[in-house]
């Protein structure tokens, strides 16, 4: 569920007359999404969703989020684009946390996509990394191997209460990558969090991609991994290598990877598979019972982090020459 703040349809009426929004029809929560309250508008004009910012997401880190989408719509991604108030802001006010109305994007997400759509997915986001070129603001990435230390340093303690063995495991995992991850790789702006419940489609038509909300600045290949990671295993934990071949074959039809790249894949799996996997375990350890957050199973990650590291090239991803 993600409605954490209610707002009274005065307070919303008094909202809008700062936006040429047309009048408020009607209003819903929509219950998707963890981080955020969202709300789905009915206006005279067009349908919006409003969001009001949570205290889990920095205020500072606003303009660097609804900057990046007005900067990737105006090079032709299709994705959500803020509305500027009357006075050209972005952001305002509405019980008490700072919100935005954004655009309506046509479509749903899939719950059971296929290899052609994993394609899709594969080119979309190598489209967004080449559009969020020239974008001037910067956010370093809080979820990388510096970040991934702190969120484990919270969660060690009961880690084994998961799974038996599993602190030693995961200080070495960590060690591991500490040691070596890749630091000369094209970087650029990544969305880092492309699961299917932010990508939309129209049919078999990828509409747009969505919740923009963890992107940063980081390594353009470690975003490809978090995707394979997304996408490509099936429920039962079984990696799919035609989604994988596909969506790598999507992806480097538009942004071919380099060879550096390439050789870096298994280790940049390893660490979107850890990244996913200790803020699943500190939700899991942490989150009281009965709150609103869904907890997520932090094991489906450490069985795609056991998988990742058996692979020794691309190639085994699906990745064809």
């Amino acid at each position: 569920m993600a409605v954490y703040t209610d707002i009274s349809e005065d307070d919303l009426k008094w909202f809008l007359t700062e936006y040429d929004a047309g009048t408020l029809l009607s209003y819903k929560g929509i219950a998707e999404g963890v981080e955020n309250s969202n709300f789905l508008l009915h206006t005279s004009k067009d349908p919006l969703i409003l969001t009001l910012y949570e205290k889990r997401v920095e205020k500072n880190d606003l303009p660097f989020f609804l900057g990046l989408m007005q900067h990737l719509s105006a090079r032709g991604l299709s994705c959500p684009l803020p509305l500027p108030r009357k006075d050209g802001a972005l952001l305002g006010q509405l019980s008490d946390r700072p919100a935005a109305l954004i655009s309506f994007l046509e479509g749903m997400w899939l719950r059971k996509p296929e290899a052609k759509h994993c394609r899709e997915v594969g080119r979309a986001l190598a489209r967004m990394h080449i559009a969020g070129e020239g974008f001037d603001l910067k956010r370093p990435n809080a979820l990388s191997v510096d970040g991934w230390q702190v969120l484990w340093d919270k969660s060690e303690a009961r880690a084994d209460e998961v799974e038996k063995g599993l602190q030693a495991e995961i200080r070495s995992e960590l060690d591991y990558l500490a040691a070596h991850w890749p630091k000369d790789l094209p970087s650029g702006v990544i969305h880092a969090d492309l699961f299917p419940d932010n990508v939309f489609f129209l049919g078999d038509d990828l509409s747009g991609l969505i919740d923009f909300y963890f992107a940063c600045n980081d390594l353009l290949a470690y975003d490809v991994s978090i995707i394979l990671n997304a996408w490509c295993f099936e429920k039962d934990g079984a990696y799919n290598i035609t989604k994988g071949m596909a969506m790598l074959e999507g992806y480097t039809s538009v942004r071919p990877l380099s060879a550096a790249e390439l050789a870096a894949l298994p280790t940049l799996a390893r660490g979107s598979a850890l990244r996913f996997f200790l803020t699943r375990l500190y939700d899991w350890l942490m989150t009281p019972e009965g709150a609103l957050v869904t907890k997520k199973d932090p094991l489906e990650y450490l069985r795609k982090l056991r998988f990742h590291r058996q692979i020794k090239s691309a190639a085994e991803y699906g990745l064809t020459a």
